[in-house]
């Protein structure tokens, strides 16, 4: 028997590595050591990750990058086949697929999630995005979709379907129409493997209250994280549904605040690849609906540091005590990004998850 997704386990605060497929990671920097995503470096991180116990990797879909002196995310890693060598190189972490919805056709992703299911024994998620920026699909001669979520209803229906189905399937709907479709092997986790969606705006979080086992959100403020919490819980139990709610913070870990603020300041405002910050933020604003709309005047180094979200900066001691905190305010689990991960990752999970431990967030 298949032991239960690591999202479904234990520990109260569930964290993860987030980005490490993508070119600076979250990170719009200049520095030397900025992340450069190579497959063994890749594959360095997911190891780490999954020794110390952390419960996921999960990738960015990125087609197109933001310039800047670096081309910052040009390169990246495809997410099914990124999951799928990391599943053959772990033993317990859970391995995210992320997906643009009007991209991946459905019948497609059913077959390549399942495999990911099975080569990771029942580890494989799949993050569920409808993408916002129009020269990534411009690059496939696809326009943004108006109603993005109503498609993403449609395309994740047709692959729980198709896992369910013992017959072929027939499907008329809006955006798709399937002629005897069929799909096997199904998934190994039943219904279908764990979904997440990253959502701020109302539109994304109706779809994750009805559709996910998870949403993702950013907060500007810790003091108004709640509040987050609180929406997207109110939306699932209108449609009878359970929902937990992730977050996303970029990580400067260091032996003395004095260190770690040096280091924020340095990567992120005195060498920030500022030509792709513009760039990123710009599309942002105009596109996404991802952040509180003051975060783009009041965060800029926030966008440099970790596209935007949290910062937690400082020394094991602090960024633990922040943790619990966003952990009172509702929320069940962390992805995380740094600068460096090979070189970042090992201190913080030998300093920074004994301290969660003690406060009862970990085993």
């Amino acid at each position: 028997m298949n032991k239960p997704h690591p999202l479904h386990g234990s520990n109260k605060l569930k964290l993860g590595v987030f980005s490490t497929n993508a070119d600076g990671g979250l990170a719009i920097t200049d520095v030397p050591e900025r992340w450069t995503a190579s497959w063994r470096d890749n594959l360095t991180a997911a190891q780490i990750a999954d020794r110390a116990g952390l419960e996921f990797m999960l990738p960015i879909a990125r087609w197109r990058g933001f310039g800047g002196r670096n081309k910052v995310r040009e390169w990246s890693f495809e997410t099914f086949t990124w999951a799928a060598a990391l599943a053959v190189a772990t033993e317990r972490i859970g391995l995210f697929m992320t997906v643009h919805v009007p991209l991946v056709h459905p019948l497609y992703a059913a077959k390549a999630l399942a495999t990911v299911d099975h080569i990771s024994q029942g580890r494989a998620g799949l993050n569920i995005v409808c993408g916002w920026n129009p020269k990534e699909f411009g690059m496939f001669g696809t326009p943004l979709v108006e109603k993005g979520y109503d498609q993403a209803a449609e395309w994740i229906e047709i692959l729980e379907k198709l896992y369910a189905s013992a017959e072929p399937l027939d499907y008329e709907g809006t955006y798709y129409r399937l002629k005897e479709a069929v799909s096997r092997p199904a998934s190994l986790q039943v219904p279908r493997p764990v979904t997440m969606n990253a959502a701020f705006g109302g539109p994304g979080r109706d779809f994750a209250a009805a559709r996910c086992d998870y949403l993702f959100t950013t907060f500007s403020e810790l003091s108004d994280a709640g509040k987050h919490v609180a929406d997207i819980r109110e939306r699932a139990e209108r449609v009878g549904r359970d929902v937990g709610v992730y977050t996303v913070a970029h990580v400067v870990c260091r032996p003395t605040m004095e260190e770690a603020q040096a280091y924020y300041t340095r990567y992120a405002l005195a060498m920030a690849d500022h030509d792709a910050v513009d760039a990123h933020m710009a599309g942002k604003k105009e596109f996404s609906q991802s952040h509180d709309p003051h975060a783009y005047d009041r965060y800029r180094q926030r966008f440099a540091g970790g596209a935007g979200t949290y910062p937690l900066i400082g020394t094991p001691e602090t960024i633990a005590a922040e943790m619990v905190a966003i952990a009172e305010q509702g929320y069940q689990g962390i992805a995380l990004s740094f600068v460096n991960y090979t070189q970042e990752l090992p201190y913080f999970c030998d300093h920074a998850l004994p301290l969660l431990r003690q406060a009862g967030l970990r085993e």
